[in-house]
């Protein structure tokens, strides 16, 4: 036999052996109506759809659903034409390494990445912003603390993600995007104000850059990215990058993200934030005097940590059972400590209508299928 031969024999081989061991894993659990849920959901999520679930060290479910409708269809390909961008690139099928937008799952990964620098023992949740931006303390800012900036309780009044967005595209460096957030009027008191918006993480952004002399970009590829094989995301690469919600990941990336929180900071065997830092984010830090400015309905009536919500019902310094960070465009990434499994589910939908029932049943249905075999 040839060497060409034998070395296509090997892949043969090293394939089926693979496919072998994902049915394996696969075949512990009768994810039926898991399937059943997703497909009837499909048209409200989009009509593309990636579904992963990570369990005891394995895959032990990754499905994807295409089937947009000629509507849908019609909308994509007129974004297209706005964006001048080919509708067929834009439209086509979703696969677990699809590269995408995904919103505000952004913030858990930012929220990760400062918590970096207190394992390091460079930064304190206590700190006050003003101690490394003096912008903030000449505008009357400087005495909101780092912790706040991650749970969306600055006090600092905020516009629309849209207003965030196109006010971004004029700036040229992080320092311009704090100068315009050190001038916006307070709306509450830091610590007893709620307003789910860009502002907080973009602040943090701000003080790990001025910490380590290093872009926030670059910071994220090699504290974040890197550690955690997460090879295809990235803040998009622009001038200023939007820590809140500017991230583009796929459904494998994130779920390599969401495998080193469910295992309290270690990925690969490699510590990349203390288990300390993961608990810390996952602590409510809405107190009951905290008045809710503004809050996504797709988090119904979820607490808040740093950079991720907190599905149940716990504050003080107990972790959440379960905790999660939705995207504008519909993704859910969720772990659950309790039950040991992470999961993501990779949309792009911008309804936001029936979406926190939605990923309840998702959950649910996930749950009970986990807990019996």
């Amino acid at each position: 036999m040839s060497y060409k031969m034998q070395a296509l024999c090997r892949k043969f081989t090293l394939s089926v052996v693979f496919l072998l061991l994902l049915q394996v894993g696969f075949s512990q659990y009768n994810f039926s109506k898991v399937d059943d849920w997703l497909g009837n959901n499909l048209k409200e999520l989009g009509g593309r759809a990636v579904l992963v679930i990570y369990k005891d060290g394995k895959l032990v479910y990754s499905k994807t659903e295409n089937e947009l409708s000629s509507r849908q269809k019609r909308i994509g390909k007129f974004i297209a034409k706005r964006k001048g961008k080919d509708a067929d690139e834009l439209m086509q099928d979703f696969t677990i390494n699809t590269r995408q937008r995904i919103a505000s799952c952004s913030k858990w990964l930012s929220a990760a990445l400062v918590m970096t620098f207190v394992d390091e023992g460079k930064l304190n949740i206590d700190d006050t912003v003003g101690k490394f931006l003096p912008i903030m303390t000449a505008n009357g800012k400087g005495h909101i603390k780092i912790g706040q900036c991650l749970s969306h309780l600055t006090g600092i009044k905020s516009g629309s993600l849209k207003e965030s967005l196109t006010a971004m595209k004029e700036m040229n460096n992080m320092d311009d995007a704090i100068a315009v957030i050190a001038q916006q009027p307070m709306e509450g008191e830091p610590g007893k104000t709620f307003h789910y918006s860009n502002n907080g993480l973009q602040i943090a952004a701000a003080v790990i850059e001025k910490i380590s002399g290093k872009d926030f970009e670059a910071l994220f590829a090699e504290r974040i990215a890197k550690p955690c094989n997460m090879i295809n995301s990235d803040f998009g690469k622009v001038k200023v990058p939007l820590p809140a919600g500017g991230a583009w990941s796929t459904a494998q990336d994130y779920l390599n993200f969401l495998q080193m929180i469910l295992q309290e900071g270690k990925f690969n065997g490699k510590q990349i934030l203390s288990k300390q830092s993961v608990i810390a984010m996952q602590q409510n830090r809405i107190a009951k005097d905290v008045v809710i400015i503004s809050s996504p309905a797709e988090a119904g009536n979820w607490g808040y940590g740093f950079g991720e919500w907190v599905m149940d019902d716990v504050s003080g310094e107990k972790r959440s059972d379960a905790v999660t960070s939705p995207g504008l465009f519909g993704s859910f990434p969720w772990v659950d400590n309790k039950k040991q499994y992470t999961g993501f589910l990779m949309t792009f939908n911008i309804n936001h209508k029936g979406r926190n029932e939605r990923y309840k049943e998702l959950k649910k249905l996930v749950d009970e299928t986990l807990v019996t075999k």
